[in-house]
């Protein structure tokens, strides 16, 4: 079964040069960030004598206002990006599967409460909601993870309701709850396994949105602040400057399009991994 759906990868990846470049696109940012620290450039530090200069062999992306240079700023930044996206992703697909299979599951008066709490909070526009709570916190990378995390549960936790009250009633579920086994384990070993591959696409749609919110955040200012660089600063840093030096927006703008959108795309190479099933998504 393993090698079974390896090869449905493996020809999904054939068939779709998008999913490919994807892939690989999302493999470099990811070596690259990690691998930042190897890069013999400090990101901030300022050289007030290169403000501004153009791409050269020098620095290869230009330097932004205060001299720094923009490559390293923006490949750090990438970093920043990404931790953000993943580390809110878990933060919200835990909430979302846990409101989820339990409103699901449980029904009744306890799926009532849920869903109304869910609808409640999905009511308020989240740039709102998240600009009110960011001011209760210390600007800065943790609260920026917290708050996005906290805030983007609501619809896993409605995809994966609609699922688990679909799978509650299948033969094996019933015979699970017939035999006593307790609600916890049904839950764990039945219920969450079956809904894996709605899980798998939500937490990689997850990591896109969390990208866009912080980098949304960053460019009103109130998501990651100076010296520290995120995708979304770079461009709020960069519209002050777009007629003398574009390139400071074009390199993370261009870069947060590419990022979201591999991402989106990894969630069908993904699924088709755990459901082999599937074949294929959109090409």
């Amino acid at each position: 079964m393993k090698n079974r759906r390896i090869k449905n990868v493996k020809d999904e990846l054939k068939s779709s040069k998008s999913a490919l470049f994807s892939l690989v696109f999302l493999a470099l940012v990811v070596l690259i960030s990690i691998f930042a620290f190897l890069i013999p450039i400090n990101p901030d530090a300022i050289d007030t004598s290169s403000m501004l200069q153009l791409p050269s062999a020098v620095h290869l992306f230009g330097t932004d206002e205060l001299g720094r240079d923009y490559l390293a700023r923006t490949i750090y930044g990438g970093r920043v990006s990404l931790i953000v996206g993943v580390l809110a992703m878990i933060i919200s697909t835990a909430i979302g599967v846990g409101v989820g299979t339990i409103s699901g599951y449980c029904g009744g008066k306890i799926d009532n409460l849920l869903m109304r709490f869910v609808d409640i909070i999905s009511s308020i526009p989240w740039m709102i909601l998240v600009t009110v709570v960011s001011i209760f916190l210390k600007p800065g990378l943790q609260a920026i993870i917290i708050v996005i995390g906290l805030f983007s549960w609501m619809e896993i936790a409605r995809l994966v309701r609609a699922e688990t009250l679909s799978i509650k009633e299948r033969e094996y579920v019933l015979y699970a709850v017939s035999i006593g086994q307790a609600s916890w384990k049904i839950i764990l070993k039945h219920i969450i396994l079956s809904v894996f591959p709605t899980i798998i696409i939500a937490a990689t749609a997850g990591i896109a949105d969390a990208i866009m919110t912080e980098s949304s955040l960053s460019f009103l200012g109130i998501g990651i602040q100076q010296p520290m660089s995120s995708w979304g600063n770079l461009l709020k840093n960069a519209q002050t400057n777009l007629q003398s030096a574009p390139y400071m927006a074009i390199l993370p703008g261009v870069l947060i399009i590419l990022t979201i959108y591999s991402f989106n795309k990894l969630g069908n190479v993904l699924r088709v991994f755990v459901e082999p099933k599937i074949v294929g998504g959109g090409r």
